[in-house]
């Protein structure tokens, strides 16, 4: 009797080991998916104290004749990356979101 108590604790301890060992794997899979981005090619500066045109640019990593399309997809990556509800920066993302209103302003359809 005792010796089936004793498995029944063993086999219940590995599937608890198991089910843990299932979600590190998947929490370290989804932080590498975050980490394989290019982050040299973003940009590294401090903020000005008020948005400039070059300094939106620089944040979204656009060139300086960039179309509605490819301001709505640098928005939309770099806020994914750094989103409050993924572990980013309230502060980051208010800026992105300051740099796509300053250069929709003034793109050209």
């Amino acid at each position: 009797m005792k010796i089936l108590i004793f498995i029944g604790g063993g086999l219940i301890g590995l599937s608890v080991l198991g089910k843990g060992l299932f979600k590190l794997a998947r929490v370290i899979r989804v932080r590498t998916q975050f980490v394989q981005c290019d982050v040299g090619k973003y940009y590294k500066g401090g903020f000005d104290a008020t948005m400039t045109k070059r300094e939106a640019i620089l944040i979204l990593s656009l060139k300086t004749n960039y179309t509605k399309d490819e301001l709505k997809d640098a928005h939309r990556k770099l806020l994914m990356l750094n989103h409050p509800d993924n572990g980013g920066s309230t502060y980051v993302a208010s800026k992105i979101n300051e740099a796509k209103e300053l250069l929709s302003q003034s793109v050209k359809i």
